[in-house]
């Protein structure tokens, strides 16, 4: 172990709330708790469903013992040297079970943006992940910092998050290569295939077979380049898209659903309004001006 989790591992059990004063502007990655533990009792348990609303994220590395996992009633053990990336609210429970013991730290992370960088690695890694020492060891780093009071200040406490987020970020996805620039050329084309059929079936596994990949390594190196996993990236074109259409015609909403892919008018509407705050017929009203920015050029 380095020497920032050793250190962690031989101090006393301790929980930091980072509270900023109230007023101030929230970045988009900061802290909201941190620490270490030691617990050898049943009572430690957390469900995914009762955490409120709010979306936040927890990056918890165990440094000795077991815990377990319910991930979408998928059980996991999380050994030592493994690290649970998890988002709330979802469906999943973590807990101690009845005379074991589990040594970790964690750090719980909110903002869109902190929530964003785990959804990308997640889409990849699934909740339990088996990280580099040297990562390890950078993520325990922050934590430190973070429990020794480095991060009062809004931007400090942001930094020392996003530092966290980043390390994490760079051993999934490593560096570029000459590898990953010839993966990159077939992505861009996968890309260029998606904006010119929104209207037909895109699959991911058609896709990944498109591309010649496998679906798990076609969906890491698409999320890595495009910063969301496919199927995303094909709901937001396609959304996209539609809001172009409902923006510029006086198309129906049913043919515009369909122009754009969606064989359910109804999911369309759904979809349509948790991306854009509005039904697609309030949406056409308003015009253009009601199209907020998603990233990228309008195609």
């Amino acid at each position: 172990m380095g020497n920032s989790v050793l250190t962690l591992a031989g101090m006393m059990p301790v929980m930091k709330t980072v509270s900023l004063p109230r007023g101030r502007h929230r970045l988009h990655t900061m802290p909201t708790t941190v620490g270490y533990e030691r617990r050898e009792n049943a009572n430690y348990d957390w469900h995914g469903r009762r955490r409120g609303k709010t979306p936040f994220t927890v990056l918890q590395h165990t440094i000795a013992g077991e815990g377990r996992l319910l991930y979408e009633r998928r059980p996991y053990r999380l050994r030592p040297g493994e690290t649970m990336l998890l988002i709330v609210p979802h469906d999943h429970r973590y807990f101690l079970p009845k005379g074991g013991s589990w040594e970790f730290f964690w750090i719980s992370m909110s903002g869109q943006e902190a929530v964003r960088i785990h959804r990308v690695i997640q889409a990849v890694t699934g909740p339990v992940l088996k990280l580099k020492p040297e990562t390890v060891e950078h993520i325990a780093d922050c934590s430190l910092r973070l429990i020794e009071g480095r991060g009062e200040a809004p931007g400090a406490a942001s930094a020392i998050a996003y530092e966290a987020a980043g390390a994490l970020y760079d051993d999934v996805f490593g560096s570029p290569s000459a590898m990953w620039a010839a993966d990159e050329a077939v992505i861009r084309r996968v890309v260029e295939h998606i904006l010119a059929n929104l209207d037909a079936e895109l699959s991911v596994p058609a896709l990944a077979d498109m591309a010649g990949f496998s679906r798990a390594y076609f969906t890491r190196i698409f999320t890595a380049s495009e910063g969301v996993p496919p199927a995303e990236f094909v709901l937001r074109e396609r959304l996209r898209r539609a809001a172009r259409l409902l923006a510029s015609h006086t198309l129906p909403v049913k043919e515009v659903s369909a122009l754009c892919g969606f064989a359910d008018p109804n999911y369309f509407a759904k979809a349509f309004r948790r991306l854009f705050g509005t039904s697609p017929t309030a949406f056409r009203i308003r015009g253009a001006q009601a199209m907020p920015p998603l990233g990228g050029p309008p195609q």
